[in-house]
């Protein structure tokens, strides 16, 4: 009786030794994966898609750059979950800390997984307005991404950045300078970009959506304004925030310069029509819609925009 029962004590001690010798690997996070757009300098090409449960919320392009003594990353996603899988793609590159998170802009796909860097004490960069505009959208961006990203979203909180940019700021990673770059409103009204001097990258963040239809939440002449000066930059490669993970520059800004070319006129000649917001809605840049992925889903919102900016002139 007492040997059974040792037995049995032994074997389910022996079941519960096993998974907890397994349970670290088992709860690693899968690491995005990235492309090294070049030496050094590390890219997640995120799907063009909503954020959902099968997603996590990592719909955004994130990337890394690693020089001599530390790594920046750029972006984080759309979650806790993703930010993580982020930080496991830095760990399976380098061991180097992590000496600064870079936000380009404040929209929730691409810094709610600023939670996951928390740990590795890294500072939180991002465009001066950023801090009010992320505080002034916590509760609605915790609540909306909540619903959809699901169980996986579960710990994720806004992380607002500390070091803010107002017009350039270089970082030094180790022989390898990141130069950033604070934009008047544009795409938002906190555009940060990144520039990679090592190797000519340059991180545009949604200033430039390649594929996936441009979202319109600043002001419509000012991004086009800002394209145009960012077109006379000639870098080695550009990254996205949405779209293939490195591009040609300038040639890459050529299709999202037509499509908002294109919303401003029609916006304009439905305003001179004496037609309405709605109207508006279903109607500018109509002709676009095959170009782009996720059109109906963003077009309308981007009429709408456009037609409250432009009604005034």
């Amino acid at each position: 009786m007492i040997q059974s029962y040792l037995l049995l004590l032994s074997r389910f001690f022996g079941v519960i030794a096993l998974a907890i010798t397994s349970w670290p690997a088992l709860a690693q996070p899968e690491p995005l994966p990235v492309e090294e757009v070049a030496p050094g300098a590390f890219v997640f090409e995120a799907p063009i898609a909503l954020a959902d449960s099968s997603n996590r919320g990592a719909i955004a392009n994130v990337g890394f750059v690693i020089g001599r003594d530390a790594v920046a990353v750029i972006d984080t996603g759309g979650s806790l979950a993703a930010g993580q899988r982020l930080l496991a793609a830095v760990r399976a590159r380098t061991k180097l800390p992590i000496r600064y998170v870079i936000n380009t802009h404040f929209h929730p796909d691409h810094v709610l997984g600023n939670a996951a860097f928390e740990v590795t004490g890294a500072v939180f960069v991002g465009h001066h307005n950023l801090p009010q505009a992320l505080s002034a959208r916590e509760e609605q961006y915790l609540r909306s991404n909540r619903e959809l990203v699901g169980e996986s979203f579960e710990g994720t909180k806004i992380v607002v950045p500390t070091v803010l940019v107002d017009g350039t700021l270089d970082l030094d990673l180790g022989d390898r300078v990141l130069r950033l770059e604070a934009w008047p409103t544009s795409h938002t009204n906190t555009d940060l970009t990144v520039l990679d001097r090592a190797s000519g990258t340059w991180f545009l963040g949604d200033l430039l959506f390649v594929s996936h239809v441009p979202a319109l939440d600043g002001k419509l002449t000012g991004w086009i304004a800002t394209l145009h000066t960012l077109e006379e930059r000639q870098v080695g490669r550009v990254v996205p925030g949405h779209g293939p993970a490195a591009a040609a520059w300038p040639d890459a800004a050529v299709p999202i310069e037509r499509y908002l070319g294109r919303l401003g006129s029609d916006v304009r000649t439905l305003i001179r029509g004496g037609h309405s917001l709605r109207e508006a809605a279903e109607q500018a840049a109509r002709s676009e819609a095959n170009s782009w992925l996720l059109f109906d889903e963003f077009n309308a919102r981007n009429a709408t925009a456009a037609y409250h900016e432009l009604e005034w002139e």
